[in-house]
């Protein structure tokens, strides 16, 4: 048997193996595996040091997952955008595509909690009903494959998905979110990857919230997806006692650009019933990034957004550079709180020497 069937078959899947391994209460999380399932792999539960380390936050279960803060089981408004089963077509040009209802461990605070590791809601047999609606709809150019995660299914099954993609012309790009490479890093095989790297344009977004995820068996998973031509990008999601410093936060997307995956998104955590307490206020966010942009490289700093409850998509945000825009002047604050005027062109279209200056000072800034 594979190595990574074999972490999958001795994972952790029930309340009271938790409860006996980390000295909890049964009656504390005996419910919870009534409401959303429980799987940890056996590698990443290594990666737990400590009861209440960032690690453990993700995965175990948590008392406070019943309580009723008023949030949503469906918060993105998904459903309301699924035109056939399997598909979400919110975007005009790219639609999500969700292909497996199993995960390699499950994040306790999913925003398809409600879908996730019940086949009765994301099941395989819809696979070519979801492959017919892209088929038939010329207008999307770019699928982006979930769940779930794509990666959980055999090769055969993923490979047939991605060969009737490629064979509708209008599918430009093809992408696939997973957290595989966090949680079983021994799935990314030699055979799986010589199998993707027949479907280019081929970009994978990856899943890493702290910087001890990034161990070596998983770095070496990574380079082997980029040493197939395979772009990597990472979304991260914003965690309260996991991720919700700077310097955690930067030391993570340095990390990351080290194992060649560019940071792409800081998510503010969803509003998914059962997570309040891993939501933190979109004030943290934004000093994160500014704890960031400039005081790393600019590869390193993601985009900080909140996928708008109710179907908005995703919103970008920042710090306050912008101060004042007029007809003659912007006015900018820059990484360091210093401020700058840039004029705006002149009516006679002459440049002055102010302007130039002020221009290369821009420039350095933003480098």
């Amino acid at each position: 048997m594979e190595t990574w069937r074999r972490q999958l078959q001795n994972s952790l899947t029930s309340a009271r193996e938790i409860a006996k391994k980390f000295s909890i209460p049964l009656e504390e999380i005996r419910d919870i595996e009534n409401e959303f399932n429980i799987k940890i792999t056996p590698y990443y539960l290594s990666l737990i040091k400590s009861k209440g380390d960032p690690i453990y936050k993700q995965i175990i279960p948590d008392k406070r997952e019943l309580i009723d803060h008023g949030l949503f089981e469906d918060p993105l408004a998904e459903d309301q955008d699924s035109p056939v089963n399997n598909i979400v077509h919110r975007y005009p040009d790219r639609c999500l595509f969700l292909v497996s209802h199993v995960c390699a461990s499950y994040c306790r605070f999913c925003t398809r909690k409600r879908k996730v590791g019940d086949p009765t809601k994301i099941n395989t047999r819809y696979i070519d009903e979801g492959l017919a609606y892209i088929r038939q709809h010329r207008e999307i150019r770019d699928v982006i494959l979930s769940g779930g995660d794509p990666l959980l299914l055999g090769d055969d099954n993923l490979e047939y998905i991605l060969q009737k993609l490629r064979r509708m012309p209008h599918v430009e790009i093809i992408r696939i979110g997973t957290r595989v490479p966090c949680f079983l890093p021994h799935r990314i095989t030699t055979k799986l990857v010589k199998m993707l790297q027949k479907y280019h344009p081929l970009f994978m977004n990856v899943h890493f919230n702290h910087p001890r995820e990034l161990t070596p068996l998983a770095v070496r998973a990574l380079n082997r997806l980029a040493n197939a031509g395979i772009p990597l990008g990472n979304q991260t999601v914003l965690l309260k006692g996991v991720n919700d410093n700077p310097d955690i936060m930067k030391k993570l997307m340095q990390k990351l650009l080290q194992a060649r995956v560019r940071p792409y998104y800081i998510y503010q955590a969803d509003m998914v019933f059962g997570t309040e307490h891993f939501r933190t206020t979109v004030e943290k966010g934004l000093e994160i990034i500014q704890a960031i942009r400039g005081w790393t490289s600019g590869l390193a700093v993601p985009h900080f957004v909140i996928d708008a409850p109710g179907g908005g998509g995703k919103i970008p945000l920042l710090p306050q550079y912008l101060l004042k825009i007029s007809e003659d002047e912007v006015v900018l604050k820059n990484y360091a709180g210093k401020i700058y005027r840039y004029k705006q062109p002149s009516s006679n279209g002459k440049l002055q020497v102010e302007e130039l200056i002020l221009t290369d000072i821009d420039e350095k800034i933003f480098v």
